[in-house]
């Protein structure tokens, strides 16, 4: 490996370079591996799952090359064309859907909470989705799972319900009225019943996270 270029993005806790034509280097910043991840991704890649494809791992681990998706975060479109927001929220379930037809490996860990066999991302949200010129890429494979799919949905629904909305007032009850626009989209093809049997382990899980803040876990323990 060489040396990397330009910081291109900083995540909670590794930071994005370019290297070379059409690649980027994630590096752990904290020195933990990703062997594992790039493990996960290539196995999902193979199914035929959106993904970037992995090209080189460090010995170590810490440095990670793959290929570079050129594209928006979902995030970042929906905030500035709000009426995306319904077909968004159907397209994050499809995309939910159709990893959790994969069973998963034995060798991927096992879910915090909730037995199961299928392959889960647990952190798929739209700040996790670039939509790419072929359609959206599914990014940060940290946390790959081996569990029940009601586990996964419910992660994300836990996310996007008690995520802080940054801005003044107004931009703030209208985050909230798109947010819930795209919750609406994205859990009505679960069923309400499986969502409701995980979800006390799923927020208990979530407000261990020491990334969540204080008004994030009320948010969250109000879901129950």
């Amino acid at each position: 490996m060489h040396a990397p270029g330009n910081l291109i993005a900083a995540g909670r806790d590794a930071d994005i370079f370019e290297y070379g034509k059409g690649t980027v280097l994630r590096r752990s910043r904290n020195g933990r591996s990703q062997v594992l991840e790039a493990k996960a991704m290539d196995f999902v890649r193979s199914k035929g799952y959106p993904v970037p494809e992995v090209i080189e791992v460090s010995v170590d681990g810490i440095d990670l090359v793959m290929e570079r998706i050129t594209g928006p975060t979902m995030i970042e479109v929906a905030s500035t064309q709000p009426w995306k927001l319904r077909g968004f929220g159907r397209d994050l379930a499809e995309l939910h859907e159709s990893l959790h037809l994969l069973s998963a490996p034995d060798w991927v860990p096992t879910a915090p909470c909730d037995p199961g066999e299928r392959f889960l991302h647990m952190d798929l949200h739209p700040l996790n989705i670039i939509l790419s010129s072929k359609g959206p890429v599914v990014i940060d494979w940290t946390n790959a799972a081996r569990g029940n799919p009601m586990v996964d949905v419910a992660a994300t629904w836990v996310l996007l319900a008690s995520a802080d909305v940054p801005g003044g007032r107004l931009q703030t009850a209208m985050a909230k009225v798109g947010r819930g626009i795209l919750l609406r989209a994205f859990l009505s093809p679960f069923s309400k019943m499986d969502l409701s049997s995980v979800l006390n382990s799923v927020v208990e899980w979530k407000c261990k996270d020491a990334n969540m803040t204080g008004t994030e876990i009320e948010r969250m323990r109000s879901l129950l």
